[in-house]
């Protein structure tokens, strides 16, 4: 399968998943819109992956190319309705490209955190099997306040009500961070946004911690990205078996 990536901060990488994806034998292709990549022509494509990013969702006027990237997230939701995963900033645009809401949070929510799956979470094909309840890292001071049409919520806590959601049938966003690699926490430290948020969240003695904290957690994160990143893949898969079957009823193929 082919996998388009869009990436909003050199060190905001799809992490894990760029491990994962490659193990299955997709093909990856990153667009920095940051450094100033074009989106490409999106048929190609069977996922979108949207990653973080220290920008939020409504800055477009320091962020242009926010625009085009909302305009490519609903086209392909919307009209292609082939499969989306986005993470944290990712989460956020597909909640505010497709008609809902994101603002800022009282207090930013960064460091280690429970969530927990909500009814439809633990009904739904992509997070069945995960345990109810699970440790987390976020780093945002921006949230999902308002869903998009034909959106549920698969997550929550009381920090934040939507940590995670599907959108019609196969479009996913989650809050938290899945993708982390051992040396993530240390990369986004170094930004003087990111850091000044985990400051201001956990204080700077905590957040000196932060790294050794999520350490220990990092073999149950792999699992969770493990799981994700299969169920992603048989997303992919049926719907392309979808599409094809849908283009030889087209031209009247027999299926």
């Amino acid at each position: 399968m082919k996998i388009l990536i869009f990436q909003h901060l050199a060190c905001e990488t799809a992490g894990i998943f760029t491990e994962l994806w490659q193990g299955h034998g997709h093909t990856l292709d990153v667009i920095a819109l940051d450094e100033g990549d074009t989106i490409p022509a999106l048929d190609p494509y069977d996922l979108l992956a949207v990653m973080g990013g220290p920008m939020d969702v409504w800055q477009e006027e320091e962020h242009p190319w926010l625009i085009p990237e909302k305009a490519a997230i609903k086209h392909w939701v919307q009209t292609l309705n082939r499969p989306y995963f986005g993470i944290c900033l990712g989460h956020q645009l597909l909640a505010v490209a497709l008609g809902g809401e994101a603002r800022p949070m009282a207090m930013p929510e960064v460091g280690l955190t429970q969530i927990s799956q909500t009814g439809a979470g633990r009904a739904d094909a992509l997070f069945d099997g995960l345990p109810e309840a699970m440790t987390t890292l976020q780093w945002h001071g921006v949230e999902v306040t308002k869903l998009p049409p034909e959106a549920v919520v698969l997550a929550t806590n009381s920090a934040c009500a939507v940590q995670a959601m599907r959108v019609g049938r196969q479009a996913y966003g989650v809050q938290y961070h899945l993708e982390i690699l051992p040396s993530t926490v240390a990369d986004w430290h170094a930004i003087p946004a990111y850091r000044t948020a985990l400051h201001a969240a956990i204080g700077a003695e905590a957040a000196h911690k932060l790294q050794a904290d999520v350490t220990p957690h990092l073999p149950a994160f792999r699992s969770v990205a493990v799981q994700i990143s299969a169920g992603l893949t048989a997303l992919m898969a049926a719907d392309l078996q979808r599409r094809v079957a849908c283009n030889r009823e087209a031209s009247g193929e027999d299926i």
